[in-house]
């Protein structure tokens, strides 16, 4: 057998276990119902929370967008955008996960635009409605992202047809995402964490060796002009130091603004069977994160040495293209090739690393699949719409609703030169700018009402493609990442609609106090 079939089997081996997970839920009746599909019942131990939670957030942007950030432009934007998805992810487990559990299980809530109606008593169910037009706007896309990524990844490597390979890979992910619903998700999820660590350690090693030693790839980084410097980053097309000034830092650093508003995420915390165990989730979510986080910039790093020692040519990953293509982040794909040629055991190892890959970018869809369908079919057209559907009827259109939408996201990955990549960091802000602010203070202040929470959505939400399309190409001090100024407009406009309309209802306020309250410990 070829090493090109060693890797194929350790890919299929992967992927037959994510089907058989599907069947497994499926038969023992964990998508009986909408809460046991949405939510799986919120039974889920802290670890799956915990490893679900992280390996949905992830996705390929841990073991492609940050290993190929690290090795074309150095440490500076990498480390400060590290440093704030790790405060974020810390934060929104401390502060956000307890509250909300304990809040959407008073309110019977089993989506985050359910739970925004409910907390406001918006009976007509418009924030639930605009929230889940969100959902589907940012997430469909997002989804498409990944089902290219699968199919990008077989092409470059086995030279299969992009169609086929992505078709394929999406009706996988569709396949266990209907069967089981959320528990077969967030149980592959967490599968997927740890082939996707194992990927990372196994990647880093020998890379590390085929470098020369740690001390040949701590002296390849310092020969590169500021490469190292937190402060200023290298220009790989012109082999110079750049400059990562304080906007820079503050812009990069509000990705971890995004978690407080990512609904595949927040329905996790909501999803754990005792808010208690929060606290073991938050503390093997944050270590991870972070350890993780550190590998794969590492990996960057080694991977410039590698390159520094002749192990691959870098024009092959099109690093000295200007920027203009994102080959540079297939870096950690050429090693595993390396790796494949260096017996039948690396070979077999070099299919885990791939499916590492394949992994953390089906944990991101499947959540997404999941989270845009529950939108359409719970919050449009049963809550918003008014339709009335049997139990049965409820999942049978629970279960299309995902068909659908990933048929729509197929359509949108079909071209495979589109820049469907670009739109995730698109969308992170979009989501965090839209929900951050809402979710944040329907939580924590009680002087909320409906009205605020509807004019921060959508001021948030607007932020967003204003400043993106328009105020940051101005350039200067006005070209940082949208995120930033969207989430504090969203903030600003829930704040000061809220205190030039009514109060909330009491029964809203009672519901508020009531949610504060611990349960008694065990």
């Amino acid at each position: 057998m070829t090493k090109e079939g060693f890797i194929l089997v350790s890919i299929l081996l992967y992927l037959a276990a994510t089907i058989l997970i599907g069947v497994y839920f499926s038969r023992k009746g964990k998508g009986e119902n909408s809460e046991q599909f949405y939510l799986g019942g919120r039974k889920l131990g802290p670890y799956v929370t915990a490893m679900s939670a992280e390996a949905s957030d992830m996705s390929a942007y841990l073991l492609m967008g940050l290993p190929g950030l690290a090795f074309l432009s150095g440490l500076a934007e990498v480390t400060w955008t590290a440093l704030g998805l790790a405060l974020g992810t810390y934060v929104n487990w401390l502060i956000v996960a307890r509250r909300l559990r304990r809040y959407s299980a008073q309110l019977g809530a089993i989506t985050i635009p359910d739970f925004f109606s409910r907390r406001y008593g918006d009976k007509r169910h418009m924030l639930a409605a605009i929230a889940a037009l969100v959902i589907v706007i940012f997430f469909v896309p997002y989804t498409a992202s990944g089902f290219s990524a699968v199919g990008r990844l077989f092409n470059g490597l086995f030279g299969w047809d992009y169609h086929v390979t992505m078709v394929v890979g999406a009706a996988i992910i569709i396949g266990y995402t209907v069967l089981g619903g959320f528990l077969a998700v967030s149980t592959t999820d967490f599968i997927q964490s740890v082939v996707m660590t194992v990927a990372l350690l196994t990647v880093v090693v020998f890379g590390v060796g085929q470098a020369g030693g740690l001390s040949a790839v701590a002296e390849n980084a310092k020969s590169l002009p500021g490469y190292l410097g937190l402060t200023q980053g290298y220009n790989a097309a012109e082999q110079t130091a750049g400059s990562f000034g304080f906007m820079s830092i503050a812009s990069t650093l509000a990705w971890g603004l995004g978690y407080f508003g990512m609904p595949h995420i927040l329905l996790r915390f909501m999803a754990i069977r005792d808010e208690r165990e929060l606290k073991t989730s938050r503390r093997v979510a944050s270590v991870w994160v972070v350890i993780s986080m550190g590998v794969a910039i590492f990996i960057g790093v080694v991977g410039s040495a590698m390159v520094a020692a002749n192990c691959f040519d870098a024009t092959a990953l099109g690093v000295l293209n200007d920027g203009a293509n994102q080959g540079y982040e297939n870096i950690i794909i050429q090693i595993a090739k390396l790796m494949s040629g260096n017996g039948v055991l690396l070979a077999l190892v070099a299919g885990v690393v791939l499916a590492g890959i394949l992994a953390a970018t089906m944990s991101t869809a499947d959540s997404q699949l999941l989270a845009a369908a529950s939108s359409v079919s719970q919050d449009l057209v049963q809550d918003f719409g008014g339709v009335k559907l049997s139990r049965k009827t409820t999942m049978l259109a629970a279960r299309a609703t995902v068909v659908i939408i990933a048929l729509v996201a197929v359509v949108l990955a079909w071209n495979p030169n589109s820049s469907v990549f670009q739109i995730v960091s698109f969308a992170w802000a979009g989501f965090g700018a839209a929900f951050g602010p809402v979710m944040l203070l329907s939580l924590f202040w009680k002087r909320g009402n409906k009205w605020g929470a509807l004019a921060g959505m959508i001021a948030g939400g607007a932020m967003v493609f204003i400043w993106k399309f328009g105020i940051a190409r101005l350039g200067g001090v006005w070209d940082i990442y949208e995120l930033l100024p969207a989430f504090l407009v969203g903030c600003a406009a829930m704040v000061i609609v809220s205190l030039l309309t009514a109060a909330p209802d009491q029964e809203v306020q009672d519901a508020f106090e009531r949610a504060k309250i611990k349960p008694e410990a065990k």
